[in-house]
């Protein structure tokens, strides 16, 4: 009788437990996908993905408090997930009616290259901005605006807001080749003037950049350069301008982490002064910015960053040996 009443209570016992596994395994999913929800809630969801060249993308973003607050020439730092480094990146464009931003970007590193290769409906950990001073815009007369590479998408707002002040907008774009071009009707529709030119005559004029801007101050008075790009670009135009004595304004890009000003990696001398794009830019006369010094920071961690991409494609091809088999 003993062994029945024992038997019987274990069953009960038993049913307990598994009833009470049960319940606490609802509760751990139900948690799970709160957790997940409220996540992706604080994320940023990317909208729409194209792919302009075989290393150029662009993304729309959702991100309405940035879109409703930011200005031409300022950026945003993102991080990827929580185990990415943080990185800047220009603001191309917005659209408040939808609450987006647009970002254009070349994959060059491990984490551009990481981003690269996010899909549409994926989310994006960090977004932070708007950051940096934005671009002095009122009526100078007549402005000469320059970019090179991806330095066009960024171009676009600020040429955007110049004309819109009344300026006479002659812009010079230039990339390698063609099909390194970007935004060609968007430019032409924001520009009183628009030059291109590619090195290898593929488009456009023949030559670099600064060809084209030697030919535009002989025939005109110019009031004020706007210059974004690759380092080598605006230090050119820069050392050209300076013998007109003509006023010259630079976006530069350095290596850079918080993006508050706190970190002092993104450092830059200008007027044999330390500045710190992040906070003081990133516009800078570029008559008085150290280039040197700032070619050589940039260079600091390119065996790093080298190293830090290797390892990732390894990871992805890993990956994707593992979903063939």
């Amino acid at each position: 009788m003993d062994v029945w009443k024992n038997s019987k209570l274990q069953l009960q016992d038993s049913k307990k437990n598994i009833f009470s596994n049960f319940q606490l395994n609802i509760f751990y999913k139900i948690y799970i996908i709160f957790e997940i929800y409220n996540s992706e809630k604080d994320m940023f969801k990317i909208i729409k993905k194209e792919v302009l060249s075989s290393v150029i993308k662009s993304f729309e973003i959702e991100a309405p408090d940035i879109a409703k607050n930011i200005k031409p020439g300022q950026f945003i730092v993102l991080r990827l997930h929580e185990k990415g480094e943080r990185f800047p990146l220009t603001v191309a464009g917005k659209n408040l009616e939808k609450g987006t931003i647009k970002i254009i970007f070349q994959t060059v590193g491990k984490s551009t290259t990481e981003l690269g290769n996010l899909k549409e409906g994926d989310f994006i950990r960090d977004i932070v901005g708007p950051l940096g001073k934005p671009t002095e815009i009122e009526n100078f007369g007549t402005v000469v605006a320059m970019a090179g590479g991806v330095g066009t998408a960024e171009l676009l707002p600020v040429i955007s807001d110049l004309l819109k002040a009344g300026n006479k907008v002659i812009t010079i774009v230039g990339a390698r080749n063609k099909d390194l071009l970007l935004l060609q009707d968007e430019l032409k529709a924001n520009s009183t003037e628009l030059l291109t030119a590619t090195d290898d005559g593929s488009y456009g004029i023949k030559g670099f950049v600064t060809n084209v801007l030697a030919d535009v101050i002989k025939r005109e008075k110019v009031n004020i350069v706007y210059a974004i790009g690759p380092v080598p670009m605006m230090k050119a135009v820069s050392n050209m301008t300076r013998e007109y004595n003509l006023k010259t304004l630079v976006s530069l890009n350095p290596i850079m982490v918080d993006g508050t000003g706190m970190c002092g990696a993104c450092r830059v001398s200008v007027d044999k002064k330390i500045r710190f794009a992040c906070v003081d830019g990133p516009e800078f006369d570029g008559h008085l910015v150290d280039w040197d010094e700032l070619t050589s920071r940039l260079r600091a961690f390119k065996e790093n960053e080298k190293v830090a991409l290797e390892k990732y494609k390894e990871i992805l091809n890993m990956e994707c040996k593992c979903h063939k088999e």
